[in-house]
């Protein structure tokens, strides 16, 4: 079970970039995806999410209006498109994947330790 984390890089305030996750070795079909991000000196926080059964979504509330999770299980990728993109979006960005959750549930969980598993980890850094 692996996740491949991309799309990272440094972009100007108010550009946009788009994430992908590539999984290998196990079909998405079965798992919620979830995007992370942990600045320096921070915790990690949860992104957004979105569940396997209904692609019922979660969003940071500073991440709704400028990001858009979606999914294509053919392809075993997840997609986060980040726009309007802002210094305080700075961060290593992670997706990961669970099963027998909902997305706001594996956003919001404390456990991150319980998560099936998760990608290495792209650097966004957006310059003001």
């Amino acid at each position: 079970v692996q996740l491949q984390a991309s799309g990272g890089g440094l972009v100007n305030s108010g550009g946009s970039l788009r994430l992908s996750c590539a999984a290998s070795g196990f079909s998405l079909y079965y798992y919620v995806i979830g995007w992370f991000r942990q600045a320096p000196g921070k915790e990690r926080e949860g992104v957004s999410c979105i569940s396997n059964s209904d692609d019922s979504t979660y969003y940071l509330d500073s991440a709704k209006g400028r990001f858009t999770i979606s999914r294509d299980d053919d392809k075993s990728t997840v997609y986060l498109q980040m726009n309007s993109l802002e210094p305080e979006d700075t961060a290593v960005y992670y997706c990961a994947a669970d099963r027998g959750t909902t997305a706001r549930d594996m956003a919001l969980s404390s456990r991150r330790d319980l998560i099936d598993a998760w990608g290495q980890g792209t650097l966004v850094t957006v310059s003001s």
